[in-house]
């Protein structure tokens, strides 16, 4: 095979993966803004941290109508950089302004689908954040929806689209290690409070703060601000604590899962679990814990051996056993990667940065890198008409599914949980099912989230 057909024969195979695990054609819009020298009219709900970015990469070349975030001294500062766009701490009066063509979603976990479902019920196209939901429920609601619609998505797993993520499967798929026997997925998170209790004070809601808007779906609870000498003055839960509380994020695993999980789910070309279980400690009722492990079992796939094939996620400075990396003298696992046990050999792909093949005296050679997409680019691209976007909902609902099955079981150690994807429900353990969607607080429900 010549150069210029193996070059082909990638960009086929890396098309094809980007959706094979799931066995969901690329959602094609129906619904795209015509015309290819168009600018898009985008909207942003949350401008601050990594809201900020995604504003910023998504504009480019387009136009920001509106921004909207319920921390005033936030929507202050982006106001100074989009002057033109309306400003609005309340998403829901946002999505009434008729310019709109297409939203970010960059809020607090709890908040990703009931903002993102009633944009795309509008015809708008989203890029919403990783994780994409909060619970499974919401997380296939999310994919029906976006179908429905005909809208452009995309999640915010920026690696998706990186050159070491692109290469692992590459080499996976082209058996460079041979079929891979298991995969072990870490992360060093939380760098948030977890395995905490809630604190009983009470303290009143700053002026710069819409509290009612930002808890949202989520049950009532007082604002508590910061502690004294709170790191960036955090208080317990906004702007950044949020991640470790049950009502508000998914910890540690749904944090980094959708980013470190993706490259074994695609490149694997794996389906939904059919089994979950947890070797850690259970949450307190209020937070997730500290640390944990889970091990996902998935049917077996053409690039695995065996008829199952398990994946073992760890956090809170958790790690596999160095000893399945093969590494050489003097090397280390990072703090957040992917590790890919092969019949040939062993993959390594830190978070971020370009895998490497060990043994290093087995293999020798460089590696030939594939090129990086801009994730933003190819999401307004698309919206435009141009292209697809590979971690859109038909890819990334089934892999955030993937992710939030470990954070129910979570809730469980020590007993596998049985998964019946198609009908969305755990077979062995009835009381999992209460974990598998949750009831919105009274006067903010979305009818599409609302089950009866």
């Amino acid at each position: 095979m010549n150069r210029n057909e193996t070059n082909r024969s990638r960009r086929q195979f890396l098309g094809q993966a980007a959706v094979g695990g799931v066995a969901l054609p690329l959602l094609v819009t129906s619904n795209s803004v015509a015309g290819a020298s168009k600018r898009l009219n985008i909207a942003a709900v949350g401008v601050g941290g990594k809201g900020r970015s995604d504003i910023a990469n998504s504009s480019k070349g387009h136009n920001v109508v509106a921004i909207c975030d319920v921390d005033k001294r936030t929507l202050a500062q982006s106001a100074k950089e989009y002057r033109k766009a309306k400003q609005y701490t309340d998403w829901r009066k946002m999505l009434e302004q008729k310019d709109i063509d297409a939203v970010t979603v960059s809020t607090p976990d709890h908040m990703h689908a009931p903002i993102a479902i009633t944009a795309m019920e509008l015809g708008k196209h989203v890029y919403v954040q990783k994780p994409l939901a909060h619970t499974l429920f919401e997380a296939r609601q999310m994919r029906l929806v976006a179908q429905k619609h005909g809208v452009v998505t995309q999640m915010g797993n920026q690696g998706h689209s990186g050159s070491g993520y692109k290469t692992v499967v590459r080499l996976i798929q082209e058996g460079v290690i041979g079929k891979v026997k298991e995969a072990h997925a870490w992360s060093n998170r939380p760098i948030w409070p977890q395995g905490v209790r809630r604190s009983e004070k009470s303290d009143p809601v700053p002026d710069w703060l819409e509290w009612d808007l930002w808890l949202g779906v989520a049950p009532n609870r007082p604002y508590v601000g910061p502690a004294e000498g709170a790191k960036k003055s955090r208080g317990a839960y906004h702007p950044f604590n949020w991640r470790g509380w049950l009502d508000f994020g998914v910890g540690a695993l749904g944090d980094m899962g959708c980013h470190i999980i993706d490259p074994v789910v695609w490149s694997c070309g794996l389906s939904a679990p059919t089994k979950v279980w947890s070797d850690g400690p259970i949450p307190n009722g209020e937070t997730f814990p500290k640390w944990g492990i889970i091990q996902y079992e998935f049917p077996g796939t053409e690039f695995t051996s065996g008829d199952n094939f398990r994946m073992t996620w760890y956090d809170g400075g958790k790690k596999p056993d160095q000893k399945l990396a093969r590494l050489g003298k003097g090397e280390e696992l990072p703090s957040n990667g992917s590790l890919y046990i092969g019949e040939k050999g062993v993959i390594l792909c830190p978070h971020g940065k370009n895998p490497t093949l060990h043994p290093n005296s087995q293999f020798g050679e460089k590696i030939e890198l594939e090129a990086a997409d801009d994730h933003y680019q190819q999401w307004t691209n698309a919206c435009l008409g141009n292209g697809e976007t590979t971690s859109h909902f038909g890819y990334a609902g089934p892999l955030t599914e993937t992710v939030l099955l470990g954070t129910v079981a979570i809730r469980f150690p020590g007993k596998k949980l049985e998964w019946d994807s198609e009908n969305m429900k755990f077979t062995n353990v009835a009381t999992a099912n209460h974990f598998v969607h949750h009831n919105y607080r009274k006067g903010w429900e979305v009818p599409t989230l609302t089950q009866g």
